[in-house]
C-alpha cells in the first residue's frame, strides 16, 4: 500500500493485486476475513465482450496443486477469469497473509465450492491447526441449468476457522433467525421467533431481476454476508475482504456498523463498488 493503512479512518477499497495489499497491513487487524476467491471452474465469467489473449499450456502452462493440471489463460473478460495454472499457489499465500491478519478474537471464511473445498481444508488444517476448525457452512440455492447425467450441484461451501479455538468471537443471538421446517413440531412461540441457522443454509442467488443485483457475475447475496459479520463480529469491528467483486462484504458493513477494507484488481468490479458503496463515504484508491 502507498500509505499506511489508518484504522481511525474511513472504510477503504484498494485497487490493485490484492497479495502485496494484504502483506503491508498490520498483524491482528481484523476481527473477520471473508474470502471469496475464484472457484478455479475453468472457464471464463462474461457479461458481454472478451478481450486479451489466451495462452495455450504450451506457452506458460505447468503442474498446479497436488500435480493436477489446470488450464492456463491470460483472457479478461468483462467480469472476470476463472482459471488458473496454478490454483493454490496463487491462494495459498493469500490465505497464509489472513492468519496473520486476523486479531486473536478473529475468525476466517473461506467460500469456495466443491472443486477445491477439499484441498482447502487440508491446506486450513495444517495452517492453522484442525483445532481451529469451526464449521463447513453448505449454502443451499435452487437456480440455473440442470443436468441430467448426475445430481445437479446447487451448493457452495465455506469453511469457517477460529484464529484460537479458545477466543473467537461468535454471536448466536444477533443472528437473522429463519422459520422452522415444521412450525407444528415447536410451540407457537418458537414458531414465531424462528431458529438459529444450522451449518446448511437455504438461500436463493442474487435474483437476475432484483433490486440487489449489480450486473457483477459472481455477485453474492447481502442475506448470506449480513448473516456471517452478525455472528462472527460485532458494531465498530474491522472486516476484510479480499477478493472484494461486487462489494456485497462492504454492503452488509455499513448497513450492520462495521468498519470494511475491500481488495480488489478487476476494474469492472471497482466501478460497480464505487456506485454502490458511494453512500459509506469509503475512500478509493
Amino acid at each position: 500500500m502507498s500509505a499506511p493503512w489508518d484504522p481511525s479512518g474511513p472504510d477503504l477499497v484498494v485497487e490493485g493485486d490484492n497479495l502485496p495489499v494484504l502483506r503491508a497491513l498490520p498483524d491482528g487487524a481484523f476481527t473477520l476475513v471473508y474470502l471469496d476467491p475464484p472457484f478455479n471452474t475453468g472457464r471464463a465469467r462474461q457479461a458481454e465482450r472478451v478481450r486479451g489473449v489466451r495462452a495455450s499450456p504450451e506457452e506458460g502452462g505447468r503442474l498446479g496443486f497436488r500435480g493436477q493440471g489446470y488450464a492456463v489463460t491470460r483472457e479478461r473478460t468483462l467480469a472476470y477469469d476463472d482459471r488458473f495454472a496454478d490454483y493454490w499457489g496463487f491462494l495459498e499465500p493469500r490465505i497464509e497473509e489472513t492468519w496473520r491478519l486476523l486479531a486473536p478474537d478473529g475468525t476466517l471464511y473461506l467460500h469456495l465450492d466443491y472443486r477445491e473445498v477439499h484441498y482447502a481444508k487440508v491446506l486450513l488444517d495444517a495452517m492453522f491447526g484442525p483445532e481451529c476448525f469451526v464449521n463447513e457452512i453448505i449454502w443451499a440455492y435452487d437456480f440455473g441449468g440442470r443436468t441430467k447425467r448426475r445430481w445437479p450441484p446447487k451448493h457452495d461451501n465455506i469453511l469457517v476457522y477460529a484464529k484460537d479455538p479458545d477466543r473467537y468471537f461468535f454471536d448466536a443471538e444477533a443472528v437473522d433467525r429463519e422459520p422452522y421446517m415444521a412450525p407444528g413440531l415447536v410451540t407457537a412461540e418458537k414458531a414465531i421467533r424462528g431458529k438459529l441457522p444450522t451449518d446448511t443454509w437455504w438461500h436463493t442467488i442474487v435474483s437476475p431481476t432484483g433490486k440487489e443485483r449489480t450486473g457483477y457475475p459472481t455477485q453474492k447475496p447481502i442475506g448470506i454476508l449480513r448473516r456471517i459479520l452478525q455472528a462472527s463480529s460485532r458494531p465498530g469491528d474491522w472486516v476484510l475482504d479480499a477478493f472484494a467483486g461486487s462489494g456485497t462484504t462492504g454492503a452488509a458493513a455499513a448497513e450492520l456498523g462495521r468498519k470494511f477494507v475491500l481488495l480488489e484488481d478487476n476494474p469492472e468490479a471497482l466501478a460497480v463498488m464505487r456506485g454502490r458503496l458511494a453512500p459509506t463515504g469509503a475512500a478509493f484508491r
